[in-house]
């Protein structure tokens, strides 16, 4: 099954369960988003931004040395509470094979707190880097970063019991935009798949065709 059937079961499953009053705000803020003149993301051809975040065991990891062992495929996700995140970073990982073949490397980064991303990278067997972006300067960086709406966050909070903030360890609510950024070994970007509608993400086989084309 693709990943984005997988997905589209979650969302049934989302909307036959999730009080209607989160629905419609999360809706809200995705067409908004999907609506808005703001161009998220970096575009293709454009220089990737350098970072360095910790990994999931406080280890720093720099964007431009990974570059520099070969290509890279940079995904921002929200976090290890979001089931589709989840269904995701797995069927990522079936695919982690493929793209090491290809001489790429997997490095997914969220704004969750080392803490949480430790146990999400336990837990689901992620076998690649897992980055905590918790005041959310590389999102910022490829402009995929989100503040939370106050009533988003009431909601969020009292119904789905998800309190950014403190699963963060920060003292925003703060989201990126779901992306996934393929970058080649010299550091430009060569596919952006940037999507409001975060119950869609970009197919692990289109990953693997793009990096055949480097």
């Amino acid at each position: 099954m693709l990943l984005n059937e997988l997905l589209e079961e979650a969302k049934k499953n989302f909307e036959a369960k999730a009080p209607e009053d989160v629905q419609t705000e999360i809706y809200r803020l995705m067409r908004e988003q999907e609506q808005s003149e703001t161009a998220y993301g970096l575009q293709p051809g454009e220089r990737a931004e350098d970072f360095t975040l910790n990994n999931a065991n406080g280890v720093a990891v720099n964007l431009r040395e990974r570059l520099a062992a070969g290509p890279v495929v940079l995904v921002f996700y929200r976090g290890g509470w979001c089931p589709f995140c989840n269904i995701q970073l797995r069927a990522y990982r079936s695919a982690l094979p493929e793209i090491e073949a290809l001489g790429a490397q997997l490095v997914a980064v969220s704004p969750q707190s080392p803490d949480n991303a430790l146990s999400q990278q336990q837990k689901e067997d992620l076998r690649f880097q897992v980055l905590s972006d918790t005041n959310g300067m590389a999102a910022a960086l490829y402009k995929v970063l989100f503040e939370v709406p106050p009533r988003l966050r009431e909601l969020m909070a009292g119904k789905l019991r998800v309190n950014l903030a403190e699963y963060n360890a920060a003292d925003r609510w703060i989201l990126p935009i779901p992306s996934t950024f393929i970058i080649d070994a010299s550091g430009i970007v060569r596919s952006a798949y940037v999507n409001p509608d975060f119950m869609k993400r970009m197919e692990p086989q289109d990953i693997l065709d793009r990096l055949k084309s480097l």
